[in-house]
């Protein structure tokens, strides 16, 4: 007897085939997880390595060093020796020793701990010596070589753990790819029964994917403006879009805080440049008056008095940063008259600035480093009678002033080693990095100073700015 073949309803057919497409993903997303839970412990292992590195302070070396410097100089800023810092060092690498497993790593971190230890009893020994310049031999030696290699160090750290985890996520991209194709090949079995299913929801993904890619590319080219997050049927998408948009609100307010920190910057810089104004040029100064009103000149010392008192307002300008050249003139002349009484057998000068551009603005204390640069490393230094001319005219939009003395000038290698000091902002030039920053700052790339110079002849340097009457460091406050 022949046996009747079973019915199924397309409801069941239905029913199995999602049932089918059911095991198979969960055989793929077995097999994914098992994939992903062995690459995601090492992932995580890397990943919390170069976290932990990163808690290191990128600034390791400038701080001790900086530290070490005061300590070793007795200065005020003194906050003794820096252990607590060089401890939390030792601490960071021995827990990324006993996480790392990379040859490279393990031997960079390890490098880390062994030179941060050295690092120590170098600081105390330091601290053992009483010779001024056995601790400034140890620190010049000992100090800056061992927090050099300390920071070479973790940065190869960091470089390797992250050569490392690149090559860990490609081959779990890889891994991803593979089991993706298994899916869509099971996807591709069951294509037939789910399109309608498929069509729709691609359409409720992709749609609103679209609106929120439009979205980055407008971030991308600038556009800030916060603006109501995609609606879509999808959570994720919907999270997505609100997260973008909370992107842009914090972006705005990074850029709020970038341009708070960068005016706070430049404050510092200008109290930096007036703190660097020599306290000895005051004793000196009040010396000379005092020597003055022994010698009966007391018209003398009266004038001196005065450019003295105009010379210490003039640096203050009422709080000002950006003060007109007028200012800035009478704040050199004042300065120039007071070295002239005291260096009047070595030393003349002439002012010659254009009165048409007396209002045009620019940094306070631009000029005074320039002339002091001049008079301490050029004049002095000279046999004989020196001259210090300081000129200032505008030329094609811009305003052009310099500084120019007859001094014994510099060798072609000082020389190179002043401009890119002024460029790096070391401590080649400091003050008249400073100068330079500050002018970039307020003016942009086109101004800033450049100096020229041959040895035995000379030196002139030269200030380039827009030549502007309103103050720039408004203009950009406003615009922000």
């Amino acid at each position: 007897m022949k046996r009747e073949k079973k019915s199924v309803s397309i409801r069941q057919r239905m029913n199995w085939l999602v049932a089918a497409f059911a095991v198979m993903i969960a055989l793929v997303f077995v097999v994914v997880v098992f994939l992903l839970a062995v690459y995601q412990s090492q992932y995580a292992g890397l990943l919390n390595n170069l976290t932990t590195a990163s808690e290191f302070n990128l600034d390791f070396k400038d701080s001790i060093d900086l530290k070490m410097y005061y300590y070793v100089i007795e200065s005020q800023y003194s906050e003794g020796l820096p252990i607590d810092e060089v401890e939390d060092a030792q601490a960071l690498a021995q827990d990324l020793i006993s996480t790392t497993t990379e040859k490279e790593s393990l031997r960079a971190i390890t490098s880390v701990l062994d030179l941060c230890q050295n690092l120590e009893e170098k600081i105390y020994l330091i601290q053992e010596t009483e010779s001024y310049d056995e601790r400034q031999l140890q620190l010049e030696n000992n100090v800056y070589v061992l927090t050099s290699l300390i920071q070479e160090y973790m940065y190869n750290y960091l470089y390797y753990e992250s050569v490392h985890l690149n090559e860990l996520q490609t081959k779990m991209t890889w891994q991803i790819a593979a089991a993706g194709v298994f899916i869509v090949a099971a996807l591709v079995v069951l294509a037939g029964a789910l399109t309608r299913h498929i069509l729709k929801l691609s359409r409720s993904i992709t749609e609103p994917i679209i609106s929120i890619y439009d979205r980055v590319n407008q971030v991308s080219a600038g556009d800030l403006t916060p603006r109501p997050p995609v609606e879509s049927e999808e959570y994720e998408l919907t999270t997505l879009s609100q997260g973008v948009e909370q992107m842009v609100v914090r972006i705005n307010q990074l850029l709020q805080e970038t341009t708070e920190k960068q005016q706070s910057l430049r404050k510092a810089e200008l109290a930096l440049l007036q703190a660097q104004i020599n306290p000895h040029f005051l004793y000196n100064t009040m010396d000379t008056i005092i020597w003055l009103i022994e010698a009966g000149k007391n018209q003398e010392a009266v004038d001196m008095v005065s450019n003295l008192s105009a010379f210490f307002r003039h640096s203050l300008s009422k709080g000002e940063d950006v003060i007109p050249l007028a200012i800035e003139e009478r704040h050199v002349a004042s300065y120039l008259q007071i070295q002239q009484v005291r260096y009047k057998d070595i030393m003349s000068y002439t002012i010659s600035i254009d009165p048409e551009i007396l209002d045009a603005r620019l940094p306070k204390l631009t000029l005074q480093p320039l002339v002091e640069n001049a008079l301490y490393h050029g004049v002095k230094l000279k046999r004989g009678q020196g001259h210090i001319a300081v000129k200032g005219w505008a030329e094609e939009g811009f305003v052009l002033l310099t500084v120019t003395d007859d001094g014994v000038g510099m060798t072609p290698q000082r020389l190179e080693e002043l401009r890119q000091g002024m460029e790096s902002g070391g401590r080649v030039g400091f003050g008249l990095a400073t100068v330079h920053e500050r002018l970039r700052l307020l003016f942009g790339p086109s101004a800033g100073l450049s100096i020229a110079s041959t040895e035995g002849e000379g030196t002139t340097i030269t200030v380039h700015l827009p030549y502007r009457t309103e103050n720039p460091q408004t203009e950009k406050e406003g615009a922000t």
